[in-house]
């Protein structure tokens, strides 16, 4: 051991800042992430012991490195947090020059432009002062990795103050004391830390122990398998993340795995991407497509920022395009400081460069999957078609390049692209104005009747059902011109499809209007009574919702209205089929006026069930009208 240097008495200064309330500053206006002085710490701990392996690569440093292991020491009786690290350390010129000047022009220049900053810390070095957040003194001891280099320690109690004496040492690095304040002893409980050191330094490079953890393990004992419980130490971080190895190196399982060690108890992921870049800004990172649900209730921000293994923050919509936040996994980059704002990373030309490159990944992700394994694409269409149908409403270059793989299912599980659709429905589902006339149901289930009176006339029906899919074909009809979407149930669709038969009505003009008199005067809905002439095979009565509306319905239920509907209002129209025999040959022929409307009213109810629209009293009288007709 170094003999200590002798010293008459200690050395006093003032730390080199122009105002002489910096250190109030520092706590009110770091105050709100004031749990991030545990990272800027650790964070120092780490480059100090790195830039040690780096000398001694070099041959800059000829000693034993030993154990570089970082500790995170927590004495609760001391009310104390030490973080101590054995790497580089710092001389007493070092301490003078690193601790002891903050450059800031002036105070008030410092609250008038950063007041409206989320985190600030980093700015102007501040990140060794963010100790001073929750500390009411803070003690640093240090030996440089020099040789015959002389430990100091150097005290501030948060003023200007500082001390600087000499001590005793043994080993090289450095040991940051915090001597925790009364109004922040929720740093001195021992979850809390763990918890911390977790979140900031889950993957740090430097193994990171945080005092001991019991263990269990099964050991054989006499022929017998016993289970013994004993310490070990309680190291917090993986040295070696899966994003930083070899993809050649990784297999399935090892993906699977991370993703289930970042986010327990989740469903096993669809499939991942793993990033790797260094020019022209240097990335790594691990991208998982999640299984989404069908719901707006997306679990967004869940993909995590870290700078070298730092974590950063887990909001990352400055990062990556808003549809691309409904991704999970990790992004890598030193090209992001560890402290940014949202100014920062709106007008940063790398992150910028890196948005378009991982967007340009996830589309090569995709289109690979599609084009090589096009059956495991469509298996995975439930989940991921949620994710590309987001994406092309949201940025129109992701829209362009997925036209070629966004798929459509029809309600027999049949795969199409809009090509491939265009292709299958050309002889038989074009309008008048000759574009293609997709037709679609959200529930095949509720649109049962009405899927076998399409299929029964040659026409496929799309099963669209996602969420988004109000807003995705709107989209669609306004960028692709040639192509019109039409719901199953949506007014009489053979009416929309270009086709040379035309039905006439059996009925004479006087019956029409017997029959349009007669549903009228029942009619306590707020629906329009319409003729037409269907195929006899079609029902007697429809409830047919125009498209428009029913779309307005769609959108409004989107956004939250439990009305679904316009202004409390519902439109939709009543549709009698003058061909069906139920009509004409039934109907008409009742003698009794009482009979007549008894019948008309329960037609329109049938139409309002199979609408699943007969709700509460009305449903009652039509069970018992049934069970009466029945008799």
């Amino acid at each position: 051991m170094s003999k200590t240097k002798q010293a008459t008495k200690p050395k006093q200064g003032k730390i080199a800042v122009e105002a002489e309330n910096i250190f109030p500053i520092i706590k009110k206006f770091l105050y709100s992430e004031h749990e991030i002085f545990l990272r800027e710490l650790v964070s120092n701990a780490i480059d100090a012991t790195t830039k040690l392996k780096t000398y001694a690569m070099k041959g800059d440093f000829d000693q034993e490195l030993g154990d570089l292991t970082i500790d995170v020491i927590l004495n609760k009786e001391e009310k104390t947090l030490t973080i101590k690290d054995r790497g580089i350390g710092m001389t007493e010129e070092e301490v003078l020059k690193y601790l002891n000047q903050v450059a800031f022009s002036s105070a008030e220049d410092f609250i008038e432009k950063y007041k409206d900053e989320a985190n600030i810390i980093g700015h102007f070095g501040l990140g060794f002062y963010s100790a001073f957040m929750v500390s009411d003194e803070v003690e640093v001891k240090t030996k440089s990795y020099q040789k015959d280099a002389q430990a100091v320690k150097w005290s501030c109690d948060g003023n200007p103050e500082y001390t600087l004496e000499y001590i005793d040492k043994e080993d090289r690095g450095t040991e940051v004391v915090l001597h925790i304040s009364e109004d922040s002893s929720e740093f001195l409980d021992e979850g809390r830390i763990e918890g911390l050191l977790k979140k900031y330094c889950r993957f740090l490079p430097i193994p990171i122990r945080f005092g001991k953890k019991t263990i269990s393990e099964e050991v054989e004992k006499e022929g017998k398998t016993e289970t013994v419980s004993k310490e070990v130490d309680n190291i917090i971080n993986d040295t070696n993340p899966l994003w930083k190895r070899n993809p050649k190196d990784l297999t399935d399982e090892d993906y699977i795995q991370f993703y289930q060690d970042l986010y327990p108890f989740s469903e096993k992921p669809l499939f991942w991407i793993h990033l790797n870049i260094d020019y022209p800004f240097n990335l790594t990172g691990v991208l998982y497509f999640p299984k989404l649900s069908n719901s707006m209730d997306y679990r967004k921000n869940k993909i995590f920022l870290y700078s070298n293994q730092v974590f950063v923050t887990d909001e990352i919509g400055q990062i990556v395009p808003e549809y691309l936040t409904l991704l999970h996994g990790v992004i890598d980059s030193p090209d992001i400081p560890l402290n940014v704002s949202r100014s920062y990373l709106q007008s940063d030309s790398n992150v910028r460069k890196i948005s378009s490159y991982i967007t340009r990944k996830v589309v090569e992700k995709l289109k690979e999957i599609f084009t090589n394994e096009r059956e495991k694409f469509e298996s995975k269409w439930d989940e991921i078609g949620i994710f590309i149908k987001y994406g092309m409403l949201s940025d129109d270059k992701f829209y362009e390049k997925a036209l070629d793989f966004v798929l459509f299912k029809n309600v027999d599980n049949t795969f199409y692209t809009i090509e491939e659709y265009k292709d299958h429905i050309k002889d038989h589902q074009k309008d008048k104005a000759g574009k293609y006339v997709f037709i679609y149901t959200n529930d095949p289930e509720n649109h049962n009747l009405q899927i076998k009176a399409a299929k029964d006339k040659g026409y496929d029906v799309l099963w669209l059902s996602d969420v988004i899919d109000p807003h995705f074909i709107q989209m669609l009809e306004q960028k692709l011109e040639d192509v019109r979407f039409v719901r199953v149930d949506s007014e009489s669709v053979e009416h929309l499809i270009d086709k040379d038969e035309s039905l006439e009505s059996v009925l004479s003009e006087k019956d029409q209007e017997k029959v349009k008199t007669l549903f009228e005067k029942i009619n306590d809905q707020s629906g329009v009574i319409e003729l037409k002439a269907l195929s006899p095979d079609a029902p007697p009565v429809s409830i047919i919702k125009p498209e428009f509306f029913r779309r307005m319905q769609d959108m409004q239920q989107l956004q939250g209205n439990p009305m679904g509907s316009m202004g409390g209002m519902d439109f939709f129209n009543i549709v009698i089929n003058t061909n069906h025999p139920l009509i004409g040959e039934k109907l008409l022929k009742m003698r009794k006026e009482e009979k007549k409307e008894g019948f008309a009213k329960y037609l329109v109810d049938l139409a309002m069930l199979s609408q699943n629209m007969l709700k509460g009293e009305r449903m009652t009288d039509f069970v018992q009208r049934s069970i009466e007709f029945l008799k």
